[in-house]
């Protein structure tokens, strides 16, 4: 019960108003694609590009989350806080500027996990409040949160999405991409072949086929799951295997957002 009255008291703290999780354009949910595919515009209506502005011009360099009307969810190792940022919500091509249904919206402030390391990768989390409220759209809505502690079975169906390369040094495309990752369980990832010790339980591992993973410029992004009938930023795309983004037995990994509610919890009242 406590669990459930958190998840009550957070979702009025996130300001969420009509709920969470549920596209206004459903997902097309293709498992037999390899090596993913363009998402259907405006079915992942939480993914944000998250862009920092260089000599005057704005550039992706992470994915994240909208998980309330201000709050953006997305991973420590994405922050510099000598850069200026953009959330940019709403985006399905990222070469158009002025894309309809997307909002460019500025930052108010910064929350980088204060344990975050990153030399062991380690609490590879942030939160990025937004300098407004943001009202929900068909092309912009929030993702649910998992329940606190909630770890999902091995070969849990999840979908990655972002504006990663597609390949190792491949291009990256202007098209949102979705593909399906399912969740390596930590007995298995945590093996020696395959990720051993780096993985802690705070973090969930995803793929590892050989054929489909997250890629640079996914960082930051939801493992996006969905349990019953809602869709979850189960996990944040933290890190993969440096020499190459498609590996077997070298997941994905990503931060276990449900090892997170916590401090998610605290500073949002913070803030």
């Amino acid at each position: 019960m406590a669990i459930m009255l958190g998840a009550v008291c957070l979702a009025v703290l996130l300001g969420y108003a009509s709920g969470c999780g549920q596209p206004a354009v459903p997902p097309l949910l293709d498992t037999r694609v390899v090596g993913g595919e363009d998402a259907l515009a405006h079915s992942w209506p939480w993914q944000i590009s998250l862009q920092y502005n260089r000599s005057g011009e704005w550039r992706h360099t992470c994915g994240g989350t909208l998980i309330g009307s201000s709050w953006v969810l997305t991973a420590a190792h994405c922050i510099s806080f000598s850069q200026t940022y953009r959330v940019v919500l709403g985006k399905q091509d990222l070469s158009v500027e002025d894309e309809p249904g997307s909002l460019a919206v500025g930052v108010e402030k910064l929350i980088v996990h204060e344990k975050w390391n990153s030399f062991l990768i380690l609490n590879d989390i942030a939160l990025i409040k937004l300098d407004q409220e943001v009202k929900e759209t068909e092309t912009i809505q929030p993702a649910c949160l998992p329940p606190a502690g909630l770890t999902l079975e091995n070969n849990y169906p999840c979908y990655v999405t972002g504006w990663g390369r597609l390949q190792t040094n491949g291009p990256l495309p202007d098209i949102l991409q979705q593909a399906l990752l399912p969740v390596v369980d930590h007995q298995t990832c945590s093996k020696r072949d395959w990720w051993g010790s780096t993985v802690k339980t705070t973090m969930v591992c995803a793929g590892g086929d050989g054929i489909v993973s997250g890629c640079n410029g996914d960082s930051g992004g939801p493992l996006n799951c969905q349990r019953d009938g809602l869709w979850e930023v189960d996990g944040i795309v933290s890190f993969g295997s440096g020499w190459s983004c498609n590996l077997a037995k070298k997941p994905t990994v990503f931060t276990r957002v449900s090892a997170y509610i916590d401090w998610i919890n605290e500073k949002v009242s913070e803030n």
